[in-house]
């Protein structure tokens, strides 16, 4: 079986230092272009989920279509992973359904919006990694916050990550992996005028204190071409601005292994989409337009399992079920 452990395929890729992109999904079209990639590039993934994209899908319908992409990529590892968990409630609900991976986010409250106590934080996180350990899955946690709001979550204030808080935080919480704020933000607009700057400084403390692995939220490169498109095409984004590549690039050199994709995806959908609307208006079959927007993000995912280093890495080791996973986590 391909389902993986978010925490195995992290570790491989600390090991060899490359990045793993976790790519956002909420509809069939999205699951198929990232496996595509996935295959092409034979690199392991990590198919991610919002409680938004959840309730859009009614849960059991994107459940089974991760479930079909295990079954049609024997050779590909991959791990359906919960985004941006706001509750034990939540977590137990995703691993119901089959999840090997959850994020519990305690730098917020359980609205998603209201910046936690690290208490808080540190409370709400034990009691998932407790459980989800138990089960054999692994627990992403979050210190410090981003700016931006995408599928509901996020808040208007930035609290970049105190890398001695960290190391503290780890250490009371025995979690999988951690994600940082260093400066990346939620959503399409991420930066004021032209500063795209990154507290790599941040990094480098964070990484030079804690082993486990460390994840990147809010890591689109909003590209130029894709915003251009969906302008030419009757959109308004002129102010989208991302990460540059080569900053995410830089990040993976310092120790991110894990790096969060939504919004350019929906930027490639959105495109595509838009472009077959203006230029064949007598379209009308929901295959011409979503058949050609899985197409323009299966070459978006190619171009970024390229630039992480991910690719011909599928093939590097055996991905552990549940029950080897709870006997590492039994044995520690």
């Amino acid at each position: 079986m391909a389902l993986a452990s978010c925490k195995q395929i992290l570790e491989e890729a600390q090991k060899k230092c490359y990045g793993v992109g976790a790519y956002n999904v909420n509809n069939m079209e999205q699951i198929q272009a990232i496996m595509t990639a996935a295959k092409e590039t034979n690199s392991p993934v990590i198919i991610q989920v919002s409680r938004g994209a959840l309730k859009y899908s009614n849960s059991t319908y994107l459940q089974y279509l991760m479930k079909a992409a295990i079954i049609e990529n024997p050779d590909i590892p991959i791990a359906m992973h919960l985004d941006h968990g706001n509750s034990l409630e939540t977590v137990i609900k995703a691993i119901e359904l089959g999840f090997s991976s959850v994020m519990i986010d305690g730098s917020l409250m359980e609205d998603g919006k209201t910046i936690s106590t690290y208490d808080y934080n540190v409370k709400v996180t034990r009691s998932v990694v407790e459980y989800a350990h138990a089960r054999g899955v692994s627990v992403e946690a979050e210190i410090g916050t981003l700016g931006g709001l995408e599928d509901g979550v996020g808040s208007d204030r930035v609290h970049l990550t105190e890398p001695k808080l960290a190391k503290k935080f780890v250490d009371e919480t025995n979690v999988d992996s951690l994600a940082i704020a260093i400066g990346t933000s939620h959503g399409a607009y991420k930066f004021k005028g032209t500063s795209t700057n990154l507290a790599f400084d941040i990094l480098r403390e964070v990484r030079a204190l804690i082993d486990i692995p460390i994840v990147l939220h809010g890591a689109s490169s909003v590209p130029k071409k894709l915003i251009n498109e969906i302008n030419k095409y009757g959109g308004k984004m002129s102010d989208a601005a991302g990460i540059p590549v080569e900053s995410l690039q830089e990040a993976i050199k310092l120790g991110i292994t894990k790096i969060n994709v939504d919004t350019d995806g929906r930027l490639a959908i959105t495109a595509a989409i838009r472009k077959v609307f203006t230029e064949c208006p007598e379209k009308f079959d929901p295959r011409d337009y979503l058949g050609q927007a899985r197409s323009e993000l299966t070459n978006l995912i190619v171009l970024k399992m390229n630039a992480f280093g991910t690719v011909n890495h599928a093939n590097d080791y055996i991905p552990k079920g549940f029950e080897e996973m709870k006997k590492l986590y039994i044995s520690k």
